[in-house]
C-alpha cells in the first residue's frame, strides 16, 4: 500500500506546478524578444536566480530567471552552430549518416543527415548538427535511414518564406537543430560508406516496407504505418487537410496514448508473470514490479515510434509515477505533468518553439482540471469519453488557430468515433503486428489485416466527414491577447460546477473573430506581395473586395505554394469572399498555386494571360478592361490584340498588365512581361500620380530597359524572387539601372512579405516588411 497523500505531500506537489510555470514563463520570455542577449548576461541572470531560490519569497522570479537564462544559452548554441553566412552557396565535402526515414518524391529524395565531418577547399570546418537535404532525379540504392555517405553538398543557411498566417520554417529549424540546407551535388566521390551503429531509424525503415508489403492498399498501408510507428511519409497534403477538418492530426502520428498502451503490454507481461509463479509477489509487489515494465516497454516503443515530442511527455509522466510507485508514494496527475514539463524544459527548452509542445501539455492540462471522477462502469466510462473530446476541442481552440489559423468546428464528433477506434482497437493490433514482424513475421498479417479494414472504413466516414459545415473554420490572424483571453474563456467553461456564470466563457471566445485590422477605408487600398520565393503572389484589397493577382508556384513535388503561403494570408487577413484571381501567364511560379485558390473559392472570377495552359477555366484578360471597387480604379492594359496575334503560342508578352489607382498613387503590375513590350505599356500607363512598379519578371536582364524606368519614374520597385535563387532574380545589371534612376528597390527574398498603403489622399508608402513587422531573434 502506498502512503496516503499529506499536507507535506500537496505542499511539494503545489510547489513543483510552481516551479515548473515559472520556468516556462522565463523560457517563453526568450522568444518574445527580438535579439537574443549576450552569453555574459544569461550568466549573470542564471546567478540571479540561483540565488533567489534561496529564498522562499523569491523562489518564482527564481525559476523565471533561470528558465529565461537556460533556453537564452541554449538557443544562442544552436544559432551559433548554423552555416557561416560567408559560407553559403559553396561545395562541401560531408561525411555523414541519413537521420530519420528519407522521403521519396517524383523529383527527388528529402532526408535528414547527421553531419560527421564537414570539408571546404581540403580544410575541415566546424559544422556539426542536422541537415536537410534533397537528392535531386534518381538517386542511387541505398540511401536508406542509417546509412552513411559521402556526399558532395551545396549548403545554405535555414531561410524560410516569411507570410502573414505563414508557416514559419526558420522556427522549426531552430527548434529541431538544422544547422543548414541544400542539395546532393551530381559527383565521382559521391559514395556509400555503411551503416551507423546502433541506429533504430534502419529497424523503423524495415517495418514501414515490411507493413507496406503486408497491407494491399497502399493508403491504408500508409495510415498503419503512422499509427504504428509514426511514419508519416506516406500521406499527402489532401490526407493531412482532411486530419484538420476532424481535429485529428494528434492521432496520425505517434500520440501520448499510443505510448501508454505500448505500456500497458508491460504491465500484462508482468501480470501474468505473476500469475504463473505466485510466490514472486512475496518478494516484490505487483504495482512495484509492473511499474517499471510499463517504463522499459513504453520507452523501448517511444524509441521505436521515433520520439515525437508527446511520446517523450508521455514517457517523462511515466517515469514520474515509476519513481512514485516504487518510493511508495502517491503524486497526482497534476504534480506528474508538472515534474515531465520540469524535465522536458531542462533537457530541451527549445522544445517551446512547438505546437506540439503546447498542444500535447495544455490539453493533458486542461484534462486533469475539467474531468472528475465520477460513476465507475461502462456509463462512467462513455460519459467521460464524450467530455474529455469536448473538453480537448474547445480548450485547443484557441492555439489550434494561433499556429493553424484554423479550427474544426465537427472535431469534437470526430474524435467521439476516431479515439475508440484508434486507441483500443487499431493501435493494439498495430503493437501486436509490430510484434509479430520482429518475431514471426509470417504471422504479421493476422493483426494487420482486420487493423487496415477497420482503418479503412474509418478514414472513408472521416473524409465524408471532412466536407460538413464547420469542418475547416478560418479565422483572421489571431493577436496574442485574443489568444489569452479565450484561452482563459475555455478555462472557465469547464470549472467544477456551482462556479456562476460558466457559459460566459464563451464570450471570451469572441476577439478570436475580430480582424487584426480593418480593411482599408474607401477611396484606397493595399496591396501584399506575398513572400513565395522564386515566384509571384500579390493581393489587392480595397475596402470590400479582393483581388489576387498571380499565386505562386506548384512544384513537382507536390509542394503548393498557393496552399502553403497565399491562403494562409489571404484568411490571416480576414478574406472571406475573393472577388477575382488574375494569373498573369501559364508559367508554374505564377499559375501554379491557381487551382489551390480556385477551391478554396470557387465563386471567384480567373482571368489569365493564356488561359490554354491553365489548370483551372479561365476567361482571356485584354487590354481595354476596366471597373471600380470602393472609389479605386482597375484597368487591363494588356495583352492587346497585336500581342494575342503575336505570341499566339503564349509567352511572357502574353502576360495581364493591371493598373490599379487612386487619386494619390498607383500600382502597376507588368507579371513576366519583356523590354519588347516595355514602351507600349509605359505609353499606356502615362503621367499620373506617384507609381510603385512590381519590378517585371523578378528583376530578370530580359525586363526593366533604362527607357521604360526612365518613363515610368516608379517612387518605388517591389522584387519578388527567391532567397539566393538560382536564377540569380534580381539580375546585378537590372538593380544597377533602378539604383541609377534614383529608384529603391525592396525585395521579398530580403524582407519576406511586402505590404504597400495607397491612400486616397496621400502618396503610396510602405507600410509593413513582415520580417520586421514581428521580429523574431532565430529569423535571418
Amino acid at each position: 500500500m502506498g502512503k496516503e497523500p499529506s499536507r507535506h505531500d500537496a505542499g511539494f506537489a503545489l510547489l513543483g506546478v510552481a516551479s515548473a510555470l515559472a520556468l516556462l514563463c522565463g523560457a517563453l520570455a526568450v522568444h518574445a524578444v527580438p535579439i537574443l542577449p549576450p552569453r555574459w548576461l544569461d550568466a549573470l541572470l542564471a546567478a540571479a536566480g540561483a540565488s533567489a531560490l534561496l529564498h522562499p519569497r523569491f523562489r518564482f522570479p527564481g525559476f523565471v530567471l533561470l528558465g529565461f537564462a537556460w533556453c537564452a544559452f541554449r538557443a544562442d548554441l544552436a544559432l551559433d552552430a548554423r552555416l557561416p553566412r560567408d559560407l553559403e552557396g559553396r561545395d562541401f565535402t560531408v561525411v555523414g549518416s541519413v537521420d530519420e526515414l528519407p522521403v521519396r518524391r517524383e523529383d527527388a529524395v528529402r532526408f535528414g543527415f547527421r553531419v560527421e565531418q564537414a570539408v571546404l577547399d581540403g580544410e575541415t570546418i566546424p559544422l556539426h548538427g542536422r541537415l536537410r537535404l534533397s537528392w535531386y532525379g534518381a538517386a542511387p540504392e541505398g540511401l536508406d535511414a542509417c546509412s552513411r555517405w559521402r556526399l558532395q553538398l551545396r549548403l545554405k543557411r535555414p531561410r524560410g518564406l516569411i507570410n502573414r498566417g505563414g508557416f514559419d520554417s526558420e522556427r522549426q529549424a531552430l527548434e529541431r537543430g538544422i544547422v543548414a540546407v541544400g542539395y546532393v551535388r551530381e559527383a565521382a566521390s559521391n559514395e556509400r560508406l555503411g551503416e551507423r551503429g546502433g541506429c533504430v531509424d534502419g529497424l523503423r525503415e524495415r517495418l514501414a516496407r515490411d507493413i507496406a508489403a503486408r497491407v494491399a492498399d497502399p493508403h491504408d498501408a500508409a495510415l498503419l504505418r503512422a499509427f504504428a510507428i509514426g511514419d508519416t511519409h506516406g500521406l499527402d497534403e489532401r490526407d493531412w487537410e482532411i486530419a484538420r477538418a476532424n481535429g485529428i492530426p494528434h492521432l496520425i502520428s505517434i500520440s501520448g496514448f499510443h505510448v501508454g498502451v505500448a505500456g500497458l503490454f508491460g504491465a500484462l507481461l508482468v501480470r501474468l508473470l505473476w500469475w504463473a509463479w505466485p510466490r514472486l509477489g512475496l518478494r516484490i509487489a505487483l504495482p512495484v514490479a509492473q511499474a517499471p515494465a510499463v517504463l522499459a516497454t513504453a520507452t523501448l516503443y517511444g524509441i521505436l515510434a521515433g520520439g515525437s515530442l508527446p511520446t517523450v511527455r508521455t514517457l517523462m509522466m511515466i517515469a514520474v509515477v515509476v519513481l512514485t510507485r516504487c518510493g511508495r508514494r502517491r503524486a497526482s496527475g497534476a504534480h506528474s505533468l508538472a515534474l515531465a514539463l520540469l524535465a522536458m524544459l531542462a533537457f530541451d527548452p527549445l522544445a517551446t518553439l512547438s505546437a506540439g509542445f503546447w498542444l500535447s501539455f495544455v490539453g493533458v492540462a486542461f484534462l486533469m482540471l475539467c474531468l472528475t471522477r465520477g460513476e465507475r462502469g461502462l456509463v462512467g466510462f462513455l460519459r467521460e469519453l464524450s467530455l474529455g473530446q469536448l473538453v480537448m476541442t474547445v480548450s485547443l481552440l484557441p492555439l489550434t488557430v494561433w499556429f493553424f489559423g484554423e479550427a474544426s468546428l465537427v472535431g469534437a464528433l470526430s474524435n467521439l468515433i476516431a479515439v475508440p477506434l484508434v486507441s483500443f482497437v487499431i493501435v493494439p493490433l498495430c503493437l501486436l503486428g509490430l510484434l509479430a514482424l520482429l518475431l514471426w513475421p509470417a504471422a504479421a498479417v493476422v493483426p494487420l489485416a482486420p487493423a487496415a479494414w477497420i482503418t479503412h472504413g474509418q478514414w472513408t466516414l472521416l473524409e465524408a466527414m471532412s466536407t460538413w459545415p464547420g469542418a475547416h473554420w478560418y479565422l483572421p490572424e489571431v493577436a496574442p491577447w485574443a489568444l489569452a483571453v479565450a484561452t482563459l474563456g475555455a478555462a472557465w467553461m469547464f470549472l467544477p460546477r456551482g462556479v456562476p456564470a460558466r457559459a460566459l466563457g464563451v464570450l471570451l471566445f469572441l476577439p478570436l473573430l475580430v480582424p487584426h485590422r480593418p480593411p482599408p477605408p474607401p477611396g484606397g487600398f493595399v496591396a501584399t506581395v506575398v513572400d513565395v520565393g522564386q515566384g509571384l503572389a500579390v493581393l489587392v484589397r480595397t475596402h470590400s473586395h479582393a483581388l489576387l493577382y498571380d499565386a505562386g508556384p506548384r512544384y513537382r513535388s507536390g509542394f503548393d505554394l498557393g496552399e502553403a503561403a497565399v491562403l494562409p494570408t489571404l484568411r490571416a487577413l480576414g478574406v472571406e469572399v475573393l472577388d477575382r484571381v488574375m494569373v498573369s501567364h501559364g508559367d508554374s511560379d505564377h499559375a501554379g498555386g491557381a487551382a489551390a485558390v480556385a477551391r478554396a473559392y470557387p465563386a471567384a472570377r480567373i482571368d489569365a494571360g493564356e488561359p490554354a495552359r491553365g489548370d483551372v477555366p479561365a476567361r482571356q484578360c485584354t487590354a481595354g478592361e476596366a471597373w471600380h471597387w470602393d472609389g479605386v480604379e482597375f484597368r487591363v492594359l494588356g495583352p492587346d490584340a497585336q500581342a494575342l496575334a503575336t505570341d499566339a503560342k503564349g509567352g511572357n508578352d502574353r502576360s495581364c498588365i493591371l493598373l490599379v489607382a487612386t487619386a494619390a498613387g498607383r500600382l502597376l503590375l507588368p507579371g513576366d512581361a519583356s523590354r519588347r513590350v516595355e514602351p507600349a505599356i509605359a505609353q499606356a500607363v502615362g503621367p499620373g500620380p506617384p507609381l510603385v512598379l512590381l519590378v517585371p519578371h523578378h528583376g530578370s536582364r530580359t525586363s526593366s530597359s533604362v527607357e521604360f524606368v526612365a518613363a515610368l519614374e516608379p517612387v518605388l520597385g517591389i522584387v519578388s524572387a527567391g532567397w539566393r535563387s538560382r536564377f540569380g532574380h534580381p539580375h546585378p545589371l537590372v538593380v544597377q539601372r533602378y539604383a541609377a534612376a534614383g529608384v529603391p528597390l525592396e525585395g521579398t527574398a530580403e524582407a519576406g512579405a511586402l505590404e504597400i498603403a495607397f491612400a486616397r489622399d496621400a502618396a503610396p508608402r510602405l507600410s509593413s516588411r513582415e520580417r520586421e513587422r514581428r521580429p523574431r531573434y532565430w529569423r535571418e
